[in-house]
Formats: structure tokens, C-alpha cells, sequence
């Protein structure tokens, strides 16, 4: 029978993900925010810069003072002093006079610009000479400029990246509180799986999910347990289970969650008590035997054997999942990843109803960006290894042409 599930829309099971609770918050020191999502909005208290201060080695001047200057017909002004990298002066600057000036140092009342001291000569003496004029507030970063009292510098939800850090820095924020990465457990299951450590007789392949799902997980800042391999038997499957939601808050279990003799995911899941199995089935290829279901606060992702389909899933699904219980904003938000805009190089065909998602290597053709599919199964490992990117086709689309505008989504 063609669908032998009752397969929801991708939209629709994201749906459901986005509603589901995220998780417990930590403080933590501002070192090991890196990477993690803030839990708190981030207020400050005073103001970034917290004076006019110069962005330039220079002269604070005040700016119709040096209307009209040029090479040919500079401008001469008075040096009336110097200010210190750590002075606040008090002095007002007038009309025809200039005070020495150092970047980061706070200018006097009366200066509204700075001249670099590329674009001036001291001629000895007291005398400066202006080569260039300059705008009100140029070369000045403006009191509150970046960040002013009682501003939200930060929400709730952003990642900790190298800029979001040095707001945080420069606000003296010591600890932060951050979203909990989840513990995720990794459960490989089938008969023919054997660990990496050993030469697979014909018939059996390495244990690969394991390895790749652990990865992945790990990147997203969680805690990772691997259960090991566990053979095609429901008890077993089901043992495994148990055992990682005692111990973990999301389980990952790969193979085993389509219909045949073999598949016991399923079942080994609808027998532990309070356990309830929200999807079984996506509109989606690869990945439409996908499994979830729920515990309390506990989840299952019953992940495709095949080791591509399982990648793909994780990348559009149980990544943003595990992104959303550490309170990350917009986690489904597709738009907000990275993607590059390419010509596709061939036609597609797509099946009607159902969101199909294609790997792509890139190549250049001129001044245009040319994303050519990766053909082969989804049990290959190089098709992800040759793929630069993947690209998406609509559920309401039944493919795409040749020369079509697509994104890619880099991988």
C-alpha cells in the first residue's frame, strides 16, 4: 500500500514541536555562555559609550571651525591642552581653540567632532593646522550610541556569539543565565549492525548512526550517552528505552521505525507506561518513517536506519528541536539559517503533497552559482560527503525546472 502511514505535514508537526515547553535555565560565568542561548533579557543599567568619546587619534574641534579647509587653504586653530585617555574635562572648548585627543578619551564641552591627525600639522608652537574640515559628531562615538540605560541590549533566546559576548563584557556581566542543552541518549538498533571496532562479515555493516547522531547532538552544546547497538527485538528495543529516559531528557533511536517484520521502535514504544506517540509518519522524503513521541518532559525521535535519511531529519527537524528546548528564538525559523541563492542545473521531479529535500553540490558557471543534485540512495554516505548543500521542494510542488531559482541551505 503506497501510504502506509498516516503522514502529517511537515508545517504541521513544527507546529507541534514549537509548542511543546523548553526547558530549565542555569547561570553560568560569561566563558561558558559561548554557543548556548541566553534564558534572560539582558538589561543595562548605564549607558555605551558613557560619554562623547573620540574614535580617533586626533584634535577635538569644534566643526564650523574648520569649514572650508583644504590642502590648498587649510585652517588654523589654537592647541589649548590635551585630554587624558581617563580625564573627564570640564573646560569648554571655544571658538578657534583645539585640544589634543587620543581614541577613547571623553571630549570637552563645546567639541562636536574630531580631525584625524592624518588631516593636520602642528606648525610649533601652539598652531595646528587643519587640512580637511570635518562634520558635526565625525570621528565621535556619541554617548549611548551603542546601548542606552534601561535598553534590552539582548533577548531572551539569541546565541552567545563573539559580539553578544563583548555587549555582555562591556555591560559587566560576570554570569548569565543560558537555556539547558538537553542530555540526549543514542540507541542504534538492528540485527545486521556490528561496532566500528570489528570487520563486518557480508550481510553487516558497521554501526554508523551512532557516531554521526552523537556528533551532531554534541555540536548543539548537548550532553550525549550512546546505548549501543540493540538487537531486532521488541523487549530489548524497549529495555533500551527505559533505561535512556531515566537517564537523558531527548532519546534518538535509529532504525526500526517503519512496518516491516523487524520494526519495533513502535511497538517497544507503546508499551511503556505514559507514553504517548504524537507522529508516525512525516510527508517528507527521506525521512518519512520518522517517530515522536513524548513522556512528560521526556522525547523520542524514531529516526530512518538509513544513515542519510537520518542526517536529514536531524538537520531539518531534531536540530531546531534540541535549539528550542534551550530556549532558542525562532529555532523552526528555516529563513534564518544560512542559505545561498543558486540556478538548479537539471530538472526534479516531486512528488505531490509531501516536502522533499535534495542534496546539492555548487559549482560556477561564470558570475552565477550553479546547484547540481547528488545523485544516489539514501544508504550512501557520499552523498552527503559530496554535497555542499541541500535544497527544499514545497509540498505543493511536483518539482522543479531547469534554470529555477533555488536556496541552499549549506550544510
Amino acid at each position: 500500500m503506497e501510504d502506509f502511514f498516516n503522514v502529517l505535514k511537515v508545517k504541521d508537526f513544527i507546529t507541534i514541536l514549537k509548542a511543546l515547553p523548553v526547558g530549565g535555565k542555569q547561570e553560568v560565568k560569561l566563558a561558558q555562555a559561548r554557543g548556548r542561548y541566553l534564558a534572560e533579557d539582558i538589561v543595562s543599567f548605564e549607558y555605551l559609550p558613557a560619554t562623547n568619546r573620540s574614535s580617533m587619534d586626533g584634535y577635538a574641534v569644534r566643526s564650523k571651525d574648520t569649514f572650508g579647509a583644504s590642502e590648498a587653504n587649510p585652517v588654523y586653530l589654537e592647541i589649548s591642552g590635551q585630554v587624558a585617555i581617563d580625564e573627564i574635562p570640564q573646560d569648554r572648548l571655544e571658538s578657534g581653540l583645539c585640544v589634543r585627543i587620543v581614541t577613547g578619551s571623553t571630549l570637552p564641552p563645546g567639541a562636536d567632532s574630531v580631525v584625524m591627525v592624518e588631516h593636520a600639522h602642528e606648525m610649533g608652537g601652539q598652531t595646528v593646522e587643519i587640512r580637511k574640515p570635518v562634520a558635526p559628531w565625525e570621528n565621535v562615538m556619541l554617548k549611548g550610541e551603542d546601548i542606552t540605560s534601561n535598553d534590552v541590549a539582548l533577548r531572551a533566546g539569541v546565541k552567545v556569539s563573539a559580539p553578544r559576548a563583548g555587549i555582555l563584557a562591556a555591560l559587566g556581566r560576570e554570569k548569565v543565565d543560558i537555556g539547558v542543552a538537553p542530555r540526549v541518549g543514542i540507541i542504534s538498533t538492528g540485527d545486521e549492525l556490528v561496532p566500528i571496532s570489528q570487520t563486518p562479515a557480508p550481510g553487516y555493516i558497521r554501526d554508523v548512526n551512532s557516531h554521526t547522531l552523537a556528533h551532531i547532538a554534541a555540536e548543539e552544546g548537548c550532553e550525549v550517552n550512546i546505548y549501543g547497538i540493540v538487537p531486532d527485538l521488541k523487549d530489548e528495543v524497549q529495555a533500551s528505552l527505559v533505561k535512556a529516559l531515566d537517564e537523558n531528557d531527548v532519546v534518538l533511536v535509529s532504525g526500526g521505525s517503519s512496518v516491516g517484520n523487524r520494526d519495533f521502535t513502535l511497538t517497544a514504544l507503546s508499551g511503556i507506561e505514559g507514553m504517548e506517540v504524537i507522529v508516525h509518519g512525516l510527508a517528507l522524503s527521506p525521512g518519512k518513517p520518522t517517530i515522536f513521541a513524548r513522556k512528560g518532559d521526556k522525547y523520542v525521535w524514531g529516526l530512518p536506519g538509513q544513515v542519510t535519511s537520518a542526517q536529514i531529519v536531524m538537520l531539518i527537524l531534531v536540530i531546531p528541536f534540541l535549539r528550542h528546548l534551550q530556549g532558542k528564538s525562532d529555532s523552526f525559523d528555516l529563513n534564518k539559517d544560512f542559505f545561498l541563492r543558486a540556478r538548479l542545473s537539471r530538472n526534479i521531479a516531486s512528488k505531490y503533497g509531501r516536502e522533499d529535500y535534495v542534496r546539492v553540490r555548487l559549482k560556477k558557471d561564470g558570475t552565477r552559482i550553479i546547484a547540481v543534485p547528488v545523485p544516489g540512495k539514501s544508504g550512501l554516505l557520499k552523498t552527503l560527503l559530496e554535497a555542499d548543500g541541500i535544497i527544499r521542494i514545497a509540498e505543493n510542488c511536483e518539482g522543479l525546472s531547469q534554470d529555477d531559482e533555488v536556496m541552499v541551505r549549506l550544510v
